[in-house]
């Protein structure tokens, strides 16, 4: 189950922030095999969540939940599936977020587990699911500005425009584009401001970077960081860090180029 953790809508995004390897084909959702009451007689593992459903709703490949558990309310997300209002179910957890907008739901949970039912037998397999990699920035789409939990910038962050960094190393994100794989494995600076960002997901805090140069039809003008610096929705940055390309998250994601391990300053 390791795998459907490290393998959770990062962009959400691709071709322009990451894109699928196999972008022609729709993402088969998980399907039911594995609704699961909760059987009185089994102890839950260690973190499984237990309780009665109290709401649930199906969308993007996924099933979430809202769970009347002994620790009070808890929403998750597992495998598309179906689930019963007034049945007993269990979730084994691998990852909750905070924040995480749901791109096809149009909503935004406070918090919420993502996980696998009863056995774990709706775990996708073969690595990252597209809600990970929605959360992270990457999907199976062709939109490059992707959704770090779904949401497009708000229009205050939608048009952008900062001044370049200085230094040798400095670039634009346009200029990254143009010429990444020249840069690949190089150390870059850039500024720009975070249009979008999520927090502690596989170890490192991912953003989306914007800085006024390229454009949206160009699907040039949008990059995706990470860094284990903290930065906020809206902050203008630089970050110095090095240019990987097609990075392989899992699953069929790859972005085609993006600012790895990077240095945050405000």
């Amino acid at each position: 189950m390791k795998q459907f953790v490290l393998a959770i809508a990062i962009a959400a995004t691709v071709s322009g922030c990451a894109k699928s390897a196999d972008a022609d084909k729709p993402a088969a959702p998980t399907t039911g095999a594995a609704t699961a009451e909760a059987n009185a007689s089994v102890a839950p593992a260690p973190g499984t969540i237990t309780g009665k459903v109290l709401e649930t709703m199906s969308s993007g490949g996924y099933t979430y939940i809202r769970i009347e558990a002994a620790s009070g309310e808890t929403w998750a997300a597992v495998g598309e599936t179906d689930v019963k209002v007034g049945s007993t179910i269990s979730v084994s957890p691998q990852m909750t977020m905070t924040d995480f907008e749901s791109p096809t739901l149009k909503r935004t949970f406070a918090s919420i587990v993502f996980g696998t039912l009863g056995d774990g037998a709706a775990a996708p397999r073969g690595g990252m699911p597209p809600a990970m990699a929605a959360a992270m920035g990457g999907t199976m789409g062709s939109d490059p500005h992707g959704s770090m939990g779904g949401a497009a910038p708000t229009p205050e962050l939608a048009n952008v425009n900062v001044a370049k960094a200085d230094g040798p190393d400095a670039k634009s994100i346009a200029e990254i584009w143009a010429n990444k794989d020249a840069l690949k494995g190089k150390r870059v600076v850039v500024r720009g401001v975070v249009v979008k960002y999520s927090a502690n997901i596989m170890g490192k805090n991912w953003m989306h970077l914007r800085d006024g140069s390229g454009s949206a039809e160009k699907r040039n003008d949008d990059i995706t960081v990470t860094t284990t610096s903290v930065a906020a929705k809206g902050d203008t940055v630089v970050v110095t860090g090095t240019i990987a390309t097609q990075v392989e998250i899992g699953a069929g994601y790859a972005y085609d180029v993006m600012i790895e391990d990077a240095s945050v300053a405000k």
